[in-house]
């Protein structure tokens, strides 16, 4: 067990009791484990929620906040909470207005989502959920229902996030939510495994001279392996397969997040970034904003994914609204 915990069983429990205390004026932890906004929003305003499995650090706890998430419900690691926990994050962020439930796609989650989609509703609460995707190794063009939920989601927690905040309609909030999610394409590369906290054991296995492109956040088989290669041949093989997945064509503004899994150097990110915008350059693709570093991790697993969202005027601006939020100072 190469971790600084103590009992395995504990560190869900452990890591929101400190995440809360370093952060206390921000968020609060209710008792049975949810993360809430300190001061919650104003009165008529739709709500925003996501439910998501630990392990993933700083998604989703350290987006909640002003212009972000209203509440986080976290599951154990990698496992999606319990439909009564979402139930009551619904409840919690119910400020009259609704409440949008935002869920990444992977089975459990979207199950439990479903559920405690009914449990609100048969309480007489408004309340909407949208099924996010991103990640182009988990299904083919033409069948991006059937993706997985990747780092690019966080395109649509920020914009959604922004317009919720401004006071928009629930059904303006859903609207965005897919328009974002339908124009973002995530595509990651893993290097090394990161250990699983309750196990101790690596999360897959991977010769040291492979890599993996198209892994899922918890280790899912990608679109294959290969030999190991200088970072410019890596960033160019995945730039090309999420520029021609969409495609995203010249002219189009694009917003960019290149997400540490874990266990890469800010060294080896910006020399991967270098190599992406002069990609982006070659193809007259104009970037609105960067985001590189650390912001939906899978443990210390080596590796990045890589994010692009197509934006028009709007989406543009609901991006660069002020929000605030644990993590967002760390950006």
């Amino acid at each position: 067990m190469h971790k600084l915990i103590n009992r395995p069983i504990d560190v869900v429990r452990e890591m929101l009791e400190g995440f809360a205390r370093a952060y206390e004026h921000d968020v609060v932890l209710t008792r049975d484990l949810i993360v809430a906004r300190r001061v919650p929003k104003a009165a008529g305003k739709v709500g925003l929620v996501i439910g998501n499995g630990s392990g993933h650090e700083p998604a989703m706890i350290g987006w909640v906040g002003p212009g972000l998430f209203d509440v986080n419900v976290p599951g154990e690691i990698f496992a999606a909470p319990d439909p009564e926990r979402i139930r009551a994050g619904i409840a919690l962020a119910d400020r009259g207005a609704g409440v949008l439930l935002l869920v990444s796609s992977h089975a459990g989650d979207i199950l439990n989502a479903e559920m405690a989609l009914e449990l609100a509703l048969g309480e007489g609460r408004t309340v909407e959920m949208v099924r996010l995707y991103d990640d182009v190794a988990s299904a083919p063009r033409g069948r991006e229902e059937e993706r997985r939920g990747s780092s690019g989601l966080f395109f649509v927690w920020k914009i959604v996030g922004a317009l919720a905040e401004e006071g928009a309609p629930l059904d303006a909030c859903r609207t965005m939510a897919e328009r974002v999610r339908d124009r973002t394409r995530t595509l990651s590369l893993a290097l090394r495994p990161g250990i699983h906290p309750l196990s101790g054991q690596p999360m897959f296995e991977l010769p040291a001279d492979e890599l993996e492109i198209g892994m899922g956040v918890h280790g899912e088989v990608g679109r294959g392996r290969m030999k190991r290669m200088p970072a410019d041949a890596v960033m160019e093989r995945m730039a090309e397969w999420v520029l021609d997945d969409r495609p995203f064509v010249a002219g189009e503004e694009v917003l960019v997040l290149l997400n540490n899994s874990g266990g890469l150097t800010l060294m080896e990110l910006f020399v991967l970034y270098r190599r992406l915008a002069q990609l982006l350059d070659e193809r007259h693709i104009r970037v609105a904003r960067t985001w590189v570093g650390s912001y939906a991790t899978t443990q210390e697993t080596a590796g990045f994914a890589l994010s692009l969202c197509a934006v028009d005027t709007e989406m543009k601006r609901l991006y660069l609204a002020p929000a605030d939020a644990p993590y967002l100072r760390q950006c």
